[in-house]
């Protein structure tokens, strides 16, 4: 096991850390400007336009994972990777420990969109980037379900955390919010769960984003069975009430997930 860099020995590691951040604020801001409009509007259907841009979004993210990775702040392993990257038209639910888990997702998935709140479509070194890819704005309830069925309905799975913001450290889970459940079952679409689990934690909700965690981040990322929504469509009872009994399951198996102990290879 490493021990945590300290004292003078800490320095590099932040240094290489931050460096980092800043290659992707800027390497946001430049593709914005260059290679993702000539993505965005080169001849072909809408949807196909976006798929460019989507994959090449996936691609941009995985180079930053690899950054962080050569600087030490992250090492991310995977179990049945395979479900993640043939998954169509899915909603993929994670929990959510750390600043990093939707680039390590999307890294990982070359079709993934998400829902983004409304300051980063005012970033100017991510609002390019989200616009070209598709993703969706955090807006009313219809318009935001009306955006997720039309993503889901082209194919592109949509990356969704029940908690809403990262786990408070300390806890295994915060509770979960019923958005997802809801957005699968009336957009007719399956669930992928997605398993983070984190050994040294750090990049917590509690840590400052410049605040280079002094171990590295050992990130499992492991992909459950899928969730068929006509699972619940075919019992009794309204969209509220099936909402709710999805979100309690999945609560539940997030937390017996989290309880297993596992070794990173």
């Amino acid at each position: 096991m490493t021990a945590p860099a300290t004292g003078i020995g800490y320095f590099p590691r932040w240094l290489a850390g931050i460096s980092c951040y800043i290659a992707f604020g800027l390497g946001g801001l430049l593709s914005s400007l260059t290679i993702l409009p000539v993505l965005r509007f080169w001849p072909g259907e809408r949807n196909v336009r976006i798929q460019r841009v989507q994959k090449a979004v996936h691609y941009m993210f995985r180079g930053f994972v690899h950054m962080l990775t050569w600087a030490g702040v992250v090492r991310v392993s995977t179990v049945n990777l395979q479900r993640l990257q043939q998954a169509k038209g899915m909603v993929v639910i994670a929990n959510h420990p750390t600043l990093i888990d939707v680039v390590v997702l999307i890294s990982l998935m070359p079709n993934a969109g998400c829902i983004v709140k409304q300051g980063l479509w005012r970033n100017p070194f991510l609002r390019g980037v989200v616009s070209a890819a598709g993703y969706i704005p955090n807006r009313g309830a219809e318009l935001l379900l009306q955006d997720c069925r039309e993503v889901l309905a082209r194919g592109t799975n949509l990356i969704i955390f029940p908690e809403g913001t990262r786990t408070v450290k300390g806890a295994v889970i915060n509770p979960f919010a019923r958005g997802s459940a809801n957005i699968a079952l009336r957009a007719g679409a399956d669930i992928l769960p997605v398993v983070l689990r984190v050994v040294h934690p750090g990049l917590t909700k509690q840590d400052p984003w410049y605040e280079i965690p002094r171990r590295t981040i050992q990130m499992q990322v492991e992909t459950g069975a899928s969730i068929a929504h006509l699972r619940y469509d075919a019992e009794s009872g309204g969209d509220a009430r099936m909402a709710r009994q999805l979100t309690r399951d999945l609560e539940t198996y997030y937390k017996q997930q989290l309880d297993i102990n596992y070794e990173l290879t």
